[in-house]
């Protein structure tokens, strides 16, 4: 028999108890960013997570929306392990989309549901430094590894997170674009699964959410995994189930978990109000991360 509305209600009840008052840092990206639903579906959800008593903090991508300006600039797009090799050209384009446009419409989106959303920057306040990112790539196993200049790539070395707390503390969700200064003032595009990650530590988030377009990790057979630990990860990524772009999602889940988040879950944000599915029911509807 299908649950009704109060069976769900009361098997949310105990999760909702459980993270009130608690940080929760959310990846948000891929097709989430482009479908107009979904869209909508994401703002409500995020507000609703902070009228239920959690602090949401939102770090957002914005690959396809770069992309097309650049397109439209004549400026053509290279990736290397999944990084956006970054001239100066390029990051002004990316800073401006990033901090500007993406980042203005999700605070609208959410405002317009009832929330109070704040849009940053990694360059606000001082809240991201980074340093310049260096690739090892070995295209072919036989061949010694290359060392590729990705130009202005950064990794992040530091989170202050005074500024987040500051606005969840005063009833604001922070919508962060990952962007972040180098130490002598450069500007530096990065990955925005890294910035998560390391804000959830930063914060000592309860729960770290990493959408993607994909249900989570799954087995040979296609089966979803619906729970993992570091040793089974260990295990499936020398087995080669874990593979491709997987493995950077995973690092930076187990890289949160490692330091001090409870959990991280990789969920598909193709799938409608996919965030409350994951954290406030007994199954959930991707794959969580855990010592």
């Amino acid at each position: 028999m299908e649950p009704n509305v109060a069976d769900i209600l009361i098997e949310a009840l105990p999760y909702i108890r459980r993270f009130s008052g608690t940080t929760i840092v959310i990846k948000y990206g891929g097709h989430a960013m482009v479908d107009e639903q979904l869209k909508e579906d994401f703002a409500r959800d995020v507000t609703l997570l902070k009228f239920i008593g959690l602090k949401p903090v939102v770090v957002h991508g914005g690959g396809p929306q770069i992309n097309t300006v650049l397109d439209q600039m004549g400026i053509r797009s290279q990736f290397v392990r999944g990084m956006r090799l970054t001239d100066a050209p390029t990051m002004d384009v990316v800073e401006m989309v990033l901090g500007g446009k993406v980042n203005k419409a999700i605070v609208m989106q959410i405002n317009r549901q009832g929330g109070k959303a704040v849009g940053l920057s990694g360059k606000d306040g001082g809240l991201i430094t980074a340093r310049k990112m260096h690739i090892v790539y070995q295209e072919d196993e036989n061949k010694p590894p290359e060392i590729i200049d990705p130009g202005l790539v950064g990794e992040v070395t530091q989170i202050n997170p005074a500024i987040i707390n500051t606005l969840t503390n005063q009833g604001f969700i922070p919508i962060i674009a990952p962007v972040g200064a180098g130490e002598s003032g450069e500007t530096y595009n990065i990955n925005a699964d890294l910035v998560a990650a390391a804000i959830a530590k930063a914060v000592t988030a309860r729960r770290l959410i990493l959408l993607t377009d994909v249900d989570g990790v799954s087995d040979t057979s296609g089966n979803l995994m619906p729970s993992l630990s570091v040793g089974d990860i260990d295990r499936l990524v020398r087995e080669n189930i874990i593979s491709g772009g997987m493995i950077p999602k995973i690092e930076c889940a187990l890289d949160a978990v490692r330091n001090g988040v409870k959990k991280a879950h990789i969920i598909n944000g193709k799938k409608r109000h996919s965030l409350l599915l994951e954290l406030f029911t007994d199954k959930g509807i991707g794959t969580e991360v855990m010592i």
